[in-house]
């Protein structure tokens, strides 16, 4: 069954009613399970506002931002024509950030709201007379709750493990070891994904919804980075998990990267693992992208309904990591600009051709400092406002390939691992690499996956998000403690038993 026209229509009724449960926050009234959740139908209504939350995580606003700015491959500058400044991600990016970083408070608010929403769900399918038929369903509601709580893991490490609905406000939860919420992830999106459908037996109208597959790439993941998370390697379960994938069959490399984030080929890609459908015109969602991301005269350039703010940007760290015949490098906007045919100049406001430059301040910056990236192409997108309905993408095959390359090569297999890089790189028209080092697999999955949400978490496993220096980030012995973000001020004074991370 489509996941889409139910959110369209029962969905929009019954998502207030799985109203986000905050941590420090009492539960809201509830519809009882004997008169709902009686079939698919009406369990898949309430799912969908499960789907609507994970669109919140992997959109334009944080969560988004906090595993992009900081990284060597986003910057926020401030302009000296007026807007973006904001002090929250420059803090971020000078890896300084505090207590008070209202970035880091807004993700916390809208990762803990969907798992707030996902315990109310869940307890009511449980509690349904109907619960046995519904086993699907709660498979996927609970995959959706670990996946919520892997980006928790992911940012803040140490957090309150809360499965229920009702919070004693006289006994608050507390922080939870990052080991322990590790288990609890591994444990509840193994136990999900044997109740999800394999994405080799579902149909096209499944999508965009959990699958085995997408369950295990979270666990793929999750085993890569066990080490920052734990203490303790899974290069093999990392592995493992992707061969699972790749045996499905289900899945291969579009013949073009950009291919994947196009309207056109919304649940058509044979690469996308998953993601997050979006369709403005029918209130549900929107891309944003385009409006945060471009600069002003690619209005004209794609026939835009709207001028772009001329804001997310990057530099020339991540520009360089290109080959000029790299078909990836194309999704960069810098140097002179030109309309789509390549040839007629793309003038700014000034009637000059448009010349992108590398920035030189992020307090202050001209409207032509920084690079850009076309992530999700306005090509044929129907826009509302100013969202397009390209869906947001999460995961998708060149990432198991790339994972698989390297646990592998952790693992001592680096003849393997050249091989699937190579893999990924050739479909872009990279030159082939004749040898491999871990620092080649970095850049790779830099290239790769640029503007897709990994590089921080990539940055802290091969470590030099502590160690390396880019663009306005000079120093080179930034605390460990900075592989965490801090526990919001906001939720400690809620909730006096939530202990700050260390060096906070």
């Amino acid at each position: 069954m489509k996941l889409r026209p139910i959110l369209y229509t029962a969905a929009l009724g019954a998502v207030m009613l799985g109203s986000c449960t905050k941590l420090n926050e009492n539960t809201y009234a509830s519809l009882p399970p004997s008169s709902f959740y009686n079939n698919e139908t009406e369990a898949l209504s309430s799912v969908a506002n499960l789907y609507s939350a994970m669109g919140n995580v992997a959109n334009v606003s944080a969560p988004w931002t906090i595993s992009e700015i900081g990284s060597d491959e986003f910057v926020v500058p401030g302009r000296a024509s007026g807007g973006w400044y904001d002090q929250n991600n420059i803090d971020i990016m000078l890896h300084k950030p505090t207590t008070t970083n209202t970035q880091i408070a807004n993700a916390w608010t809208n990762i803990f709201s969907a798992i707030g929403s996902a315990n109310y769900i869940l307890e009511n399918l449980n509690n349904s007379a109907a619960a046995a038929s519904l086993k699907p369903e709660i498979a996927e509601a609970k995959a959706l709750r670990a996946y919520f709580y892997f980006y928790a893991l992911d940012f803040w490490g140490n957090v309150p493990i809360v499965t229920t609905s009702r919070l004693d406000q006289g006994n608050l939860p507390t922080n939870a070891a990052r080991a322990d919420v590790f288990k609890f992830v591994e444990s509840e999106m193994l136990a999900a994904a044997d109740g999800l459908p394999s994405a080799s037996t579902v149909t096209a109208a499944y999508y965009p919804r959990m699958t085995k597959e997408a369950a295990y790439m979270v666990l793929a993941t999750m085993y890569l980075n066990a080490q920052v998370y734990t203490g303790t390697q899974r290069w093999s379960d990392a592995s493992a998990m992707c061969d699972k994938i790749i045996s499905s069959g289900a899945y291969a490399l579009e013949a073009n990267v950009v291919d994947n984030f196009k309207v056109a080929n919304k649940g058509k890609t044979k690469e996308t693992i998953f993601a997050v459908s979006m369709d403005p015109t029918k209130n549900a969602g929107g891309n944003p992208f385009i409006i945060y991301a471009q600069p002003f005269a690619d209005q004209q350039k794609y026939n835009l309904p709207f001028a772009p703010a001329n804001g997310f940007s990057t530099f020339q760290v991540a520009l360089d990591r290109y080959e000029n015949q790299d078909n990836r490098k194309k999704l960069l906007e810098y140097g002179p600009q030109f309309y789509k045919d390549g040839v007629t100049p793309l003038l700014d406001s000034k009637g000059q051709q448009l010349n992108l430059i590398n920035i030189v301040s992020y307090t202050a910056a001209a409207d032509n400092e920084a690079y850009r990236v076309l992530k999700y192409v306005p090509d044929g997108a129907t826009f509302s406002g100013i969202s397009a309905n390209n869906d947001l993408v999460v995961t998708r095959y060149a990432d198991v390939l790339l994972t698989k390359a390297e646990a592998q090569f952790r693992l001592g297999n680096v003849a393997a691992a050249l091989t699937l890089v190579n893999q990924v790189r050739a479909r872009s028209n990279a030159s082939a690499l004749a040898a491999l080092t871990l620092q080649n697999i970095e850049d790779e999955r830099g290239r790769e996956f640029i503007w897709e949400g990994h590089r921080r978490r990539d940055q802290i496993r091969f470590g030099d998000y502590f160690t390396g220096t880019w663009t306005f980030k000079t120093s080179t012995n930034d605390p460990l403690t900075l592989g965490v973000y801090p526990i919001p001020a906001v939720e400690q004074a809620t909730n006096p038993n939530l202990k700050q991370n260390p060096g906070y």
